[in-house]
Protein backbone atom coordinates (compact mmCIF):
# COMPACT_ATOMS: atom_id res chain seq x y z
CA UNK A 1 0.00 0.00 0.00
CA UNK A 2 1.27 3.39 -0.99
CA UNK A 3 0.85 6.09 1.70
CA UNK A 4 -0.16 9.42 0.13
CA UNK A 5 0.27 12.38 2.50
CA UNK A 6 -1.97 14.64 0.44
CA UNK A 7 -4.87 12.15 0.45
CA UNK A 8 -4.50 11.68 4.21
CA UNK A 9 -4.63 15.45 4.85
CA UNK A 10 -7.67 15.86 2.60
CA UNK A 11 -9.49 13.05 4.36
CA UNK A 12 -8.58 14.53 7.73
CA UNK A 13 -9.86 17.92 6.65
CA UNK A 14 -13.12 16.42 5.37
CA UNK A 15 -13.71 14.53 8.60
CA UNK A 16 -13.04 17.69 10.59
CA UNK A 17 -15.58 19.66 8.54
CA UNK A 18 -18.20 16.93 8.91
CA UNK A 19 -17.54 16.78 12.67
CA UNK A 20 -18.12 20.49 13.16
CA UNK A 21 -21.20 20.46 10.92
CA UNK A 22 -22.69 17.65 12.99
CA UNK A 23 -21.79 19.46 16.20
CA UNK A 24 -23.41 22.67 14.97
CA UNK A 25 -26.63 20.89 13.93
CA UNK A 26 -26.81 19.01 17.24
CA UNK A 27 -26.43 22.23 19.21
CA UNK A 28 -29.30 23.81 17.31
CA UNK A 29 -31.50 20.81 18.07
CA UNK A 30 -30.60 20.86 21.76
CA UNK A 31 -31.22 24.61 21.96
CA UNK A 32 -34.68 24.24 20.39
CA UNK A 33 -35.60 21.42 22.73
CA UNK A 34 -34.30 23.08 25.87
CA UNK A 35 -35.75 26.52 25.15
CA UNK A 36 -38.93 26.22 23.11
CA UNK A 37 -40.36 29.46 21.78
CA UNK A 38 -42.45 31.14 24.45
CA UNK A 39 -46.13 31.51 23.65
CA UNK A 40 -45.93 35.17 24.72
CA UNK A 41 -48.17 37.82 23.28
CA UNK A 42 -49.90 37.42 19.96
CA UNK A 43 -48.17 39.02 17.01
CA UNK A 44 -48.23 42.82 17.16
CA UNK A 45 -50.30 42.75 20.36
CA UNK A 46 -49.05 44.82 23.26
CA UNK A 47 -49.20 43.25 26.74
CA UNK A 48 -52.25 44.22 28.74
CA UNK A 49 -51.32 46.17 31.88
CA UNK A 50 -53.84 45.26 34.58
CA UNK A 51 -53.96 46.77 38.09
CA UNK A 52 -56.10 45.25 40.85
CA UNK A 53 -57.37 47.25 43.83
CA UNK A 54 -59.03 44.74 46.12
CA UNK A 55 -58.52 42.06 48.72
CA UNK A 56 -58.33 38.28 48.95
CA UNK A 57 -61.28 37.96 46.56
CA UNK A 58 -59.41 39.71 43.75
CA UNK A 59 -56.48 37.43 44.55
CA UNK A 60 -58.79 34.42 44.23
CA UNK A 61 -60.45 35.57 41.02
CA UNK A 62 -57.19 36.33 39.20
CA UNK A 63 -55.23 33.39 40.62
CA UNK A 64 -54.92 31.51 37.32
CA UNK A 65 -55.15 34.48 34.97
CA UNK A 66 -51.45 34.37 34.10
CA UNK A 67 -51.59 30.71 33.07
CA UNK A 68 -54.69 31.24 30.97
CA UNK A 69 -53.31 34.39 29.34
CA UNK A 70 -50.05 32.67 28.48
CA UNK A 71 -51.82 29.73 26.88
CA UNK A 72 -54.09 32.09 24.97
CA UNK A 73 -51.08 34.00 23.65
CA UNK A 74 -51.81 37.27 25.45
CA UNK A 75 -49.10 39.26 27.20
CA UNK A 76 -50.15 40.33 30.68
CA UNK A 77 -48.61 42.53 33.36
CA UNK A 78 -50.39 42.64 36.71
CA UNK A 79 -50.06 45.23 39.48
CA UNK A 80 -51.76 44.81 42.84
CA UNK A 81 -52.99 46.83 45.81
CA UNK A 82 -54.68 44.15 47.89
CA UNK A 83 -55.36 43.93 51.62
CA UNK A 84 -57.32 41.15 53.30
CA UNK A 85 -60.92 42.17 54.01
CA UNK A 86 -60.34 45.64 52.60
CA UNK A 87 -63.43 47.68 51.70
CA UNK A 88 -63.72 50.61 49.31
CA UNK A 89 -63.89 52.89 52.32
CA UNK A 90 -60.65 51.49 53.73
CA UNK A 91 -58.82 51.87 50.42
CA UNK A 92 -59.96 55.49 50.25
CA UNK A 93 -58.93 56.21 53.84
CA UNK A 94 -55.44 54.98 53.00
CA UNK A 95 -55.37 57.38 50.04
CA UNK A 96 -56.36 60.26 52.33
CA UNK A 97 -53.63 59.36 54.83
CA UNK A 98 -50.99 59.24 52.11
CA UNK A 99 -52.14 62.52 50.55
CA UNK A 100 -52.14 64.27 53.91
CA UNK A 101 -48.60 63.10 54.63
CA UNK A 102 -46.73 61.06 51.98
CA UNK A 103 -44.29 59.90 54.68
CA UNK A 104 -47.00 58.63 57.03
CA UNK A 105 -46.67 54.82 57.29
CA UNK A 106 -50.45 54.62 57.71
CA UNK A 107 -50.87 55.53 54.06
CA UNK A 108 -48.32 52.95 52.93
CA UNK A 109 -50.27 49.85 53.79
CA UNK A 110 -49.47 47.99 50.57
CA UNK A 111 -46.13 46.44 51.52
CA UNK A 112 -44.71 49.82 52.44
CA UNK A 113 -46.16 51.69 49.48
CA UNK A 114 -49.17 53.93 48.95
CA UNK A 115 -51.77 53.44 46.25
CA UNK A 116 -50.37 56.49 44.48
CA UNK A 117 -46.89 55.00 44.44
CA UNK A 118 -48.13 51.70 43.04
CA UNK A 119 -50.35 53.26 40.38
CA UNK A 120 -47.47 55.51 39.30
CA UNK A 121 -45.11 52.61 38.64
CA UNK A 122 -46.43 52.09 35.13
CA UNK A 123 -49.11 52.93 32.61
CA UNK A 124 -52.15 50.80 33.29
CA UNK A 125 -54.72 49.84 30.66
CA UNK A 126 -57.30 48.48 33.09
CA UNK A 127 -57.77 49.17 36.80
CA UNK A 128 -60.28 47.13 38.82
CA UNK A 129 -62.22 48.02 41.95
CA UNK A 130 -64.38 45.85 44.20
CA UNK A 131 -66.26 46.03 47.46
CA UNK A 132 -65.52 43.91 50.55
CA UNK A 133 -67.73 40.86 50.12
CA UNK A 134 -69.50 41.26 53.46
CA UNK A 135 -70.67 44.74 52.36
CA UNK A 136 -71.16 43.96 48.68
CA UNK A 137 -74.94 43.70 48.88
CA UNK A 138 -75.43 47.14 50.44
CA UNK A 139 -75.12 49.81 47.78
CA UNK A 140 -74.83 52.59 50.36
CA UNK A 141 -71.45 51.22 51.51
CA UNK A 142 -70.05 51.98 48.05
CA UNK A 143 -70.83 55.68 48.37
CA UNK A 144 -68.99 58.00 48.20
CA UNK A 145 -65.84 55.86 48.18
CA UNK A 146 -66.24 54.19 44.78
CA UNK A 147 -66.50 57.59 43.05
CA UNK A 148 -63.66 59.07 45.07
CA UNK A 149 -61.39 56.18 44.13
CA UNK A 150 -62.58 56.32 40.52
CA UNK A 151 -61.75 60.02 40.23
CA UNK A 152 -58.42 59.56 42.03
CA UNK A 153 -57.35 56.78 39.68
CA UNK A 154 -58.26 58.94 36.69
CA UNK A 155 -55.99 61.75 37.90
CA UNK A 156 -53.06 59.30 38.02
CA UNK A 157 -53.97 57.13 35.04
CA UNK A 158 -56.21 59.21 32.75
CA UNK A 159 -56.17 56.70 29.91
CA UNK A 160 -56.97 53.67 32.08
CA UNK A 161 -60.33 51.96 31.88
CA UNK A 162 -61.74 51.46 35.37
CA UNK A 163 -64.02 48.45 35.84
CA UNK A 164 -65.71 46.77 38.81
CA UNK A 165 -65.04 43.18 39.77
CA UNK A 166 -68.37 41.73 40.86
CA UNK A 167 -67.57 39.45 43.79
CA UNK A 168 -69.54 36.31 44.62
CA UNK A 169 -72.01 35.23 47.28
CA UNK A 170 -71.07 32.84 50.07
CA UNK A 171 -71.74 29.11 49.78
CA UNK A 172 -75.29 27.91 50.30
CA UNK A 173 -74.44 26.26 53.64
CA UNK A 174 -72.65 29.31 55.07
CA UNK A 175 -73.44 30.19 58.67
CA UNK A 176 -74.16 33.79 57.62
CA UNK A 177 -74.38 35.99 54.55
CA UNK A 178 -73.44 39.53 53.58
CA UNK A 179 -75.05 42.83 54.52
CA UNK A 180 -77.80 44.04 52.20
CA UNK A 181 -78.78 47.13 54.21
CA UNK A 182 -77.75 48.78 57.45
CA UNK A 183 -78.35 46.21 60.19
CA UNK A 184 -79.77 43.65 57.76
CA UNK A 185 -78.08 40.52 56.39
CA UNK A 186 -79.02 38.36 53.42
CA UNK A 187 -80.68 35.09 54.38
CA UNK A 188 -79.41 32.94 51.52
CA UNK A 189 -76.79 32.67 48.81
CA UNK A 190 -79.36 33.76 46.25
CA UNK A 191 -80.38 36.86 48.20
CA UNK A 192 -76.75 37.83 48.72
CA UNK A 193 -76.02 37.41 45.01
CA UNK A 194 -79.10 39.38 43.93
CA UNK A 195 -78.32 42.34 46.17
CA UNK A 196 -74.60 42.29 45.45
CA UNK A 197 -75.24 42.19 41.71
CA UNK A 198 -77.68 45.08 41.94
CA UNK A 199 -75.23 47.15 43.99
CA UNK A 200 -72.31 46.61 41.63
CA UNK A 201 -74.35 47.43 38.56
CA UNK A 202 -75.91 50.51 40.18
CA UNK A 203 -72.52 51.99 41.04
CA UNK A 204 -71.06 50.98 37.69
CA UNK A 205 -73.89 52.77 35.87
CA UNK A 206 -73.39 55.89 37.97
CA UNK A 207 -69.72 56.00 36.99
CA UNK A 208 -70.08 54.75 33.43
CA UNK A 209 -68.01 51.65 34.16
CA UNK A 210 -68.26 48.00 33.13
CA UNK A 211 -68.59 44.99 35.44
CA UNK A 212 -66.57 41.76 35.41
CA UNK A 213 -69.41 39.31 36.18
CA UNK A 214 -67.65 36.76 38.38
CA UNK A 215 -70.49 36.77 40.91
CA UNK A 216 -73.00 35.95 38.16
CA UNK A 217 -70.86 33.04 36.96
CA UNK A 218 -70.70 31.65 40.51
CA UNK A 219 -74.47 31.84 40.85
CA UNK A 220 -75.09 30.18 37.47
CA UNK A 221 -73.22 27.10 38.63
CA UNK A 222 -74.48 27.27 42.21
CA UNK A 223 -78.08 27.26 40.98
CA UNK A 224 -77.62 24.63 38.26
CA UNK A 225 -79.37 21.37 39.20
CA UNK A 226 -76.62 19.21 37.71
CA UNK A 227 -73.49 21.16 38.65
CA UNK A 228 -74.35 22.87 41.93
CA UNK A 229 -72.77 21.99 45.27
CA UNK A 230 -75.04 20.18 47.72
CA UNK A 231 -74.31 19.69 51.40
CA UNK A 232 -73.41 16.12 52.35
CA UNK A 233 -76.43 14.91 54.34
CA UNK A 234 -74.65 11.69 55.29
CA UNK A 235 -71.66 13.29 57.03
CA UNK A 236 -71.58 13.47 60.82
CA UNK A 237 -70.84 17.16 61.44
CA UNK A 238 -71.40 16.75 65.16
CA UNK A 239 -68.62 14.17 65.58
CA UNK A 240 -66.31 14.47 62.57
CA UNK A 241 -63.33 12.12 62.45
CA UNK A 242 -60.10 13.23 60.78
CA UNK A 243 -59.04 12.92 58.06
CA UNK A 244 -62.54 12.30 56.67
CA UNK A 245 -64.29 15.22 55.00
CA UNK A 246 -67.83 15.64 53.70
CA UNK A 247 -68.45 15.29 50.00
CA UNK A 248 -67.92 18.73 48.46
CA UNK A 249 -68.22 17.86 44.78
CA UNK A 250 -68.61 20.94 42.57
CA UNK A 251 -67.97 23.37 45.41
CA UNK A 252 -66.76 26.76 44.20
CA UNK A 253 -65.85 27.67 47.77
CA UNK A 254 -63.12 26.30 50.02
CA UNK A 255 -65.59 24.74 52.43
CA UNK A 256 -64.42 22.16 54.96
CA UNK A 257 -60.81 21.20 55.68
CA UNK A 258 -58.82 19.83 58.60
CA UNK A 259 -56.62 22.18 60.56
CA UNK A 260 -54.68 20.65 63.47
CA UNK A 261 -57.32 17.95 64.01
CA UNK A 262 -60.06 20.58 63.96
CA UNK A 263 -62.66 20.74 61.21
CA UNK A 264 -62.37 24.22 59.70
CA UNK A 265 -64.98 25.86 57.47
CA UNK A 266 -64.54 28.62 54.90
CA UNK A 267 -67.73 29.35 53.01
CA UNK A 268 -66.42 32.66 51.63
CA UNK A 269 -63.20 32.19 49.68
CA UNK A 270 -62.96 30.40 46.36
CA UNK A 271 -61.76 26.83 45.99
CA UNK A 272 -59.48 25.81 43.11
CA UNK A 273 -62.60 25.43 40.95
CA UNK A 274 -63.88 28.83 42.06
CA UNK A 275 -60.54 30.50 41.38
CA UNK A 276 -60.52 28.81 37.97
CA UNK A 277 -64.01 30.10 37.20
CA UNK A 278 -63.07 33.62 38.27
CA UNK A 279 -59.91 33.63 36.18
CA UNK A 280 -61.78 32.33 33.14
CA UNK A 281 -64.36 35.13 33.48
CA UNK A 282 -61.56 37.69 33.76
CA UNK A 283 -59.87 36.20 30.70
CA UNK A 284 -63.03 36.32 28.60
CA UNK A 285 -63.82 39.86 29.75
CA UNK A 286 -60.33 41.33 29.39
CA UNK A 287 -59.49 39.82 26.01
CA UNK A 288 -63.03 39.60 24.63
CA UNK A 289 -62.21 36.04 23.67
CA UNK A 290 -63.68 32.64 24.49
CA UNK A 291 -61.69 30.58 27.01
CA UNK A 292 -63.64 27.41 26.19
CA UNK A 293 -60.84 25.76 24.21
CA UNK A 294 -58.09 26.54 26.70
CA UNK A 295 -56.59 23.37 28.18
CA UNK A 296 -55.10 24.61 31.45
CA UNK A 297 -56.92 23.13 34.45
CA UNK A 298 -55.84 23.53 38.09
CA UNK A 299 -54.98 20.43 40.03
CA UNK A 300 -57.97 18.88 41.76
CA UNK A 301 -60.64 20.13 39.34
CA UNK A 302 -62.28 17.17 37.52
CA UNK A 303 -62.18 17.32 33.72
CA UNK A 304 -65.96 17.25 33.24
CA UNK A 305 -66.52 20.00 35.78
CA UNK A 306 -63.66 22.06 34.32
CA UNK A 307 -65.29 21.89 30.90
CA UNK A 308 -68.58 23.12 32.34
CA UNK A 309 -66.78 25.89 34.25
CA UNK A 310 -65.19 27.13 31.02
CA UNK A 311 -68.54 27.14 29.22
CA UNK A 312 -70.24 28.94 32.10
CA UNK A 313 -67.52 31.58 32.29
CA UNK A 314 -67.83 32.49 28.63
CA UNK A 315 -71.63 32.40 28.48
CA UNK A 316 -71.71 34.72 31.50
CA UNK A 317 -69.29 37.19 29.90
CA UNK A 318 -71.28 37.21 26.68
CA UNK A 319 -74.51 37.78 28.57
CA UNK A 320 -73.27 40.67 30.70
CA UNK A 321 -70.50 42.56 28.95
CA UNK A 322 -68.60 43.09 25.75
CA UNK A 323 -65.14 42.98 27.30
CA UNK A 324 -62.38 45.52 27.44
CA UNK A 325 -61.50 47.45 24.32
CA UNK A 326 -57.80 47.92 23.88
Amino acid sequence: MVFNTTDFQLRKLSLTIVFFLLLFVSRIAVSQTASPPASGAKKNEKPLHLFLIGNSFSGNAAKYLRELSEEGGHGLIIGRAELGGCSLQRHWELVEAAEANPEDPKGKAYNGKSLKMLLSEGTWDVVTLQQYSMLSGDVETYRPYAKKLYDYIKTLQPSARIVFHQTWAYRSDADGFGQIAAGKLAQSEKEMWENSRAAYHTIARELGAAVIPVGDAFWRLSSDKKWRYQKDAGFDFEKPQPPHLPNQTHSLHVGYSWNNAKLAFDSHHASAAGCYLGSLVWYGFLFNESPVKLTFVPEGVPADFAAQVRKTAWSTVKAVGKGVEK
